[in-house]
């Protein structure tokens, strides 16, 4: 492929990446004023209520039910099951009142004529505690920070040069903050899927940045020219590799979104976001950050050796 000028455009790929991450990060204060709080927590995180019902028909949860329930409970983030076998249906959504959960159930009494003395309400359970815990938590954030310390060590050894990690790291981050800012913009559920979604991707979007920066390592070996030329080169070698690989991922990854019941979309959305981040990040942002820490080594070197010349 012809050489891509990633060098000389790489201030419009650093510009249009803070701007992406910058939406995202303001979404959450501005969600927090309006009072649905910065981030879209689950009941895995808060807890909720759980509704046990007979329909005494069969009918589709996620077209039939759900729309009644966001008209009810707006915001309530409804889980729903079916009893195999039964015309029963499992409810699980985030805290609510008795009176809420009320009107959920005239709501679908009237349009499906249940008992007016309401016995096909199996069980309710108003104190559904959450299943993930302040400790989860932790450690969830300690797993991608441990993660992310681990490969800036075997990065910087494997290449000799602590600017390859330190990049690569970076552009990892970046691959994080866009995908926090999808799921603060449009509201998508924070549940185990987003720790799998995040985890998932820094381990596969560092995959392209390596074999970038190892053709970088490659070339500058043979060639005689400037850091510009050999990324550009690099790049230009790699891009066609990597963005086949990642539209294999993502053909698979939107069935997945499309044919999938919520739970799975709620993980494959955020995972495309993802995996196109990855892969702009490893072309696009990771090798100019290289590029700018070997221009500020090499300022650094020339004043301190300016410095030493002029003391003498």
């Amino acid at each position: 492929m012809k050489n891509l000028r990633v060098i000389e455009n790489r201030k419009i790929f650093f510009i249009l990446s803070s701007v992406l991450i910058l939406v995202g990060l303001l979404a959450m204060p501005f969600n927090a004023m309006r009072g649905n709080g910065m981030l879209n927590y689950d009941i895995e995180f808060k807890g909720g209520s759980v509704m046990q019902i007979d329909l005494g028909q069969d009918v589709n949860p996620q077209t039939d039910i759900l729309p009644i329930i966001n008209e009810v409970i707006p915001d309530a983030s409804p889980r729903l099951q079916k009893v195999t076998g039964t015309t029963e249906l499992v409810i699980t959504m985030k805290p609510t009142t008795s009176e809420q959960r009320t009107q959920l159930y005239e709501a679908l009494a009237e349009k499906y004529n249940l008992t007016g003395e309401k016995k096909d309400i199996l069980s309710t359970d108003s104190n559904f505690a959450p299943t993930i815990s302040g400790e989860f938590k932790m450690k969830a954030i300690q797993a991608v920070l441990l993660g992310a310390i681990l490969m800036l060590i075997y990065i910087s050894i494997r290449f000799k040069d602590f600017k390859f990690g330190a990049s690569a790291v970076l552009a990892l981050l970046h691959n994080v903050l866009i995908m926090l800012g999808v799921y603060a913009l449009f509201r998508i559920p924070l549940n185990n899927s987003f720790i799998a979604a995040m985890l998932t991707i820094i381990g596969y979007s560092i995959n392209d940045t390596i074999i970038i920066f190892d053709r970088i390592r490659e070339n500058k070996g043979r060639m005689k020219g400037s850091d510009e030329e050999v990324i550009d080169i690099s790049v230009g070698q790699t891009v066609t590799r990597s963005i086949n690989t990642s539209i294999t991922t993502l053909v698979m990854v939107v069935l997945l979104y499309f044919l999938g019941v919520s739970s799975v979309k709620e993980f494959a959305f955020p995972l495309v976001v993802g995996i196109i981040a990855g892969t702009y990040s490893s072309i696009f942002i990771a090798s100019p950050l290289w590029y700018e820490m070997r221009k500020f080594q090499r300022k650094h070197n020339k004043n301190k050796v300016g410095k030493k010349a002029t003391a003498k």
